[in-house]
């Protein structure tokens, strides 16, 4: 089990206004909304805007934090961003949010472990204020996924949507909120989940060079639902808990089909899980916070609750934690 320091105290969330529905994508690509629903349990996504990018949805978020909870973030000490979708390779979104929100003293860093991104984000945040080397951080969740779709390609723009989440994590010893973490990688995985960059090979293999999200779903489906229950596992093991001490299970909102199986293998209850997908679709780096957002806007997360956090996604990467959730 870890020791930590450190207590998750406000939360907030921002999506765009424009939605993406299902009957919308058909006037795109070969799909329907039964086909869809089906097989992701998708039913609409939100759709940044032209003007509107990553670092925008992060100010957003972190605003509605603030508005939510009278929380001030003059004296963050550090900034996360979980992005792989960042609005420029330098400077960082980090440094955006840091300027737009007129933080004086304060590191800022982008943090890119795809849809794992927010549980790494967390855990590098317990660790820095654990450690005594930081007091407050904001650990922002955010993608604007759609500027890299190819809504041509059925596989891909069906899942994805914009979104963001975010959290303050402060010093408190007291009442922390870490128990327990367990992350992994399937690095010789990576080619079924990429997007193009400076490179157009990987392990010596030509990539589909277009700036896209390209993925192979049938894999990255067999290594999630294989991968994920075995993390869960250790994590578990390493707390020493059982499911019935766990009162929310809030997974990476990548499909709901995948979301099922791993709760079949770790008998997790569905009842007991929440995700965003519905409306949002898989907003990567976003999923986990705007599920924890959703979760605590409708009343279903309280004040006292044991959640079990677990992302998974690019790279391949996994991650997940055991938080004693306490706002």
């Amino acid at each position: 089990m870890n020791t930590s320091k450190a207590r998750i105290t406000a939360i907030g969330s921002y999506v765009p206004e424009k939605r993406l529905t299902n009957h919308d994508l058909e006037a795109l690509v070969e799909t329907n909304d039964e086909w869809i629903v089906q097989r992701t349990g998708i039913k609409e996504r939100r759709i940044a805007a032209d003007t509107e990018y990553t670092s925008d949805i992060s100010i957003k978020a972190v605003e509605n934090l603030q508005e939510r909870y009278g929380k001030s973030v003059d004296d963050v000490d550090m900034i996360i961003v979980c992005t792989m979708t960042p609005d420029f390779k330098t400077p960082s979104v980090s440094a955006l949010v840091q300027a737009k929100l007129g933080i004086q003293n304060t590191g800022a860093i982008d943090l890119n472990a795809a849809c794992s991104g927010f549980a790494y984000g967390l855990h590098m945040a317990n660790g820095l204020i654990t450690s005594g080397l930081n007091r407050k951080i904001l650990v922002i969740g955010a993608e604007t996924f759609s500027k890299i779709l190819d809504y041509r390609d059925r596989s891909t723009c069906i899942l994805f949507g914009d979104g963001g989440g975010a959290v303050l994590v402060e010093y408190d010893e007291e009442k922390p909120s870490f128990i327990a973490s367990h992350m992994g990688t399937d690095g010789a995985l990576a080619n079924n989940l990429y997007c193009t960059d400076l490179s157009d090979r990987m392990f010596g293999n030509e990539l589909a060079v277009n700036g896209f999200v390209t993925q192979n779903g049938r894999e990255v489906y067999k290594w999630a639902v294989n991968t994920v229950p075995k993390g869960m596992k250790a994590l578990m093991e390493k707390a020493g808990y059982d499911n019935d001490q766990v009162d929310w299970f809030v997974p990476h909102s990548a499909n709901l089909r995948i979301i099922e199986s791993i709760c079949s293998r770790n008998g997790l209850p569905l009842e007991r899980t929440i995700y965003s997908l519905e409306y949002y679709g898989n907003t990567s780096a976003a999923s986990i916070p705007l599920s924890l957002s959703q979760g605590v806007l409708e009343g279903k997360i309280k004040a006292g609750d044991r959640l079990l956090l677990y992302g998974f996604g690019g790279g391949l990467t996994h991650a997940g934690m055991l938080v004693d959730w306490s706002i």
